[in-house]
């Protein structure tokens, strides 16, 4: 079995897999200082309270845009799997050419969520990915990584607002019953909801009239991409767990 870890810079979550089947996922919070042997008991216990053991794992593949994470989640695996885990990083097969003047600085996310959108979903397709931070991707027919588009993450932007505005309370993101609303907390939870639905509709649009592409698929993953993927038409495919797949995929071209 494989164990696919996506380090984000909120959760940790993990998928597990039989072959090229996601049996089950689960999250840490990323933001938790832990030792390598909390992690590797962690895992461990995880895989216990499942009739499985260390033993089942055969292989770890990790992607990260977490660096100080690493070192401690690489060795609890080494320490307690005794498996040198695969990173995603620059030079690693994965099947998608990286047409940016700088490939190595695209977020090991990013190159992971194309490549699980263009191999189950094909190209041309925009990648949307609701997480910490907010990316738009293009990847073309042939494979290749085009561009992209960072903005802040919903829950960013949302905690920015009643962070940074003394009489704002902390919120429920989700959809109000209505846009006209007539108090603090629906108003706030209408300027973020269909706030995020004006900027993903149009920067998709903008892709696509940039592009100057014909039948370009939009696929959605991260935990508020349901949210919105439910309430616009520009968005085709929502995928909760498309970076866990990117994965698989990856791991099985090495």
């Amino acid at each position: 079995m494989l164990f696919a870890i996506d380090v984000g810079n909120t959760n940790i979550t993990v998928g597990l897999f039989d072959g090229d089947k996601l049996v089950n996922t689960f999250r840490m919070t990323t933001g938790i200082a832990r030792t390598s042997d909390e992690y590797g008991m962690f895992l461990g216990e995880w895989l216990n309270l499942r009739n499985m053991t260390i033993k089942d794992i055969d292989a770890v593949i990790i992607a990260s845009v977490v660096p100080n994470v690493m070192h401690s989640l690489t060795s609890g695996i080494i320490k307690y799997f005794h498996i040198h885990p695969i990173i995603v990083a620059p030079g690693i097969r994965t099947g998608i050419n990286i047409n940016i003047p700088n490939p190595k600085a695209l977020g090991a996310d990013r190159l992971v969520d194309a490549v699980a959108a263009y191999e189950i979903y094909g190209g041309p397709v925009i990648v949307v990915d609701f997480g910490t931070a907010t990316t738009h991707d293009l990847v073309l027919a042939d494979g290749s990584f085009h561009s992209g588009v960072t903005s802040p993450g919903i829950r960013l932007a949302a905690s920015a607002l009643w962070t940074g505005a003394a009489k704002l309370p902390e919120i429920e993101i989700r959809k109000p019953e209505s846009i006209l609303a007539k108090d603090t907390v629906s108003s706030m939870q209408a300027g973020i909801f269909y706030g995020y639905i004006g900027q993903t509709e149009y920067i998709v649009r903008k892709i696509k009239e940039a592009a100057k592409l014909d039948g370009i698929k939009v696929v959605a993953t991260g935990g508020l991409g349901k949210l919105i993927s439910e309430n616009t038409d520009e968005i085709n495919i929502y995928d909760p767990n498309l970076t866990l797949k990117g994965l698989q995929l990856i791991y099985e071209k090495q």
